[in-house]
């Protein structure tokens, strides 16, 4: 997929299926250690050597899903948080907006730097004054990151024209602190199968100037996954 769409780097994320059983990721983190990083899903009991392992691995942060099954979710957040410093990782918080409100005041104190995953994950039809997605965009702007991704998880109809606001709205309170994911390969969606040429076509129309494309697709992917 990254040879077919000209991309030279590439983030693993850790499948909710696969649990907090993250070998197949570290396998081919350490098969591509130049091209890949990987977003793993671990539970806290680990001995650090584990931990340490798989940053050498390539891991630079850990997923907390409160959305799909095989997720940890947000009730250690502190605990995750000092894991994170400790490694040099940062937290993915795959998330709906809806939620964010009764969470805020706790990930505004986080130490180690976060990503909201897929704008929030809610139907874009809701617009940018849906509740929760103020929070976000308030989030953002005061120092966290988020991942323009997921367009087709959030509209139904290609080019997910009705995304543009949602994303717009977050590159522009944070330009330094979006990144891009294509989501591939676009597990558990059951509806038209897009591929990923479509969706960095989208990310053009959220972003039509060149410039801003390549910070969020390059100086801000490098910075925040060390590449």
């Amino acid at each position: 997929m990254l040879d077919a769409t000209g991309m030279t780097y590439g983030v693993l994320i850790q499948v909710s299926v696969h649990g907090t059983d993250n070998r197949l990721m570290r396998q081919t983190l350490r098969a591509h250690h130049e091209r890949l990083r990987g977003i793993a899903v671990m539970p806290l009991s680990l001995p650090e050597n584990e931990y340490v392992a798989a940053r050498e691995d390539g891991v630079v942060g850990l997923r907390l899903n409160v959305l799909f099954g095989g997720g940890i979710g947000f009730d250690a957040l502190s605990e995750y948080d000092a894991l994170a410093r400790d490694m040099g990782w940062h937290l993915q918080f795959l998330i709906s907006v809806k939620d964010l409100p009764a969470l805020a005041p706790a990930i505004s104190k986080l130490r180690a730097p976060f990503v909201v995953d897929h704008m929030g994950h809610f139907p874009a039809e809701r617009g940018v004054d849906a509740p929760g997605f103020r929070t976000l965009v308030e989030l953002i702007r005061d120092g966290g990151w988020v991942k323009l991704s997921g367009a087709y998880r959030l509209s139904p109809t290609l080019p997910y024209k009705d995304t543009v606001a949602l994303a717009q709205a977050l590159f522009n309170a944070a330009p330094d602190r979006c990144v891009w994911g294509s989501d591939w390969p676009h597990v558990a969606h059951y509806g038209h199968m897009m591929n990923v040429g479509d969706l960095l076509e989208t990310l053009a129309m959220w972003l039509p100037c060149e410039s801003d494309r390549n910070r969020v697709l390059v100086d801000n992917a490098h910075r925040l996954y060390g590449f």
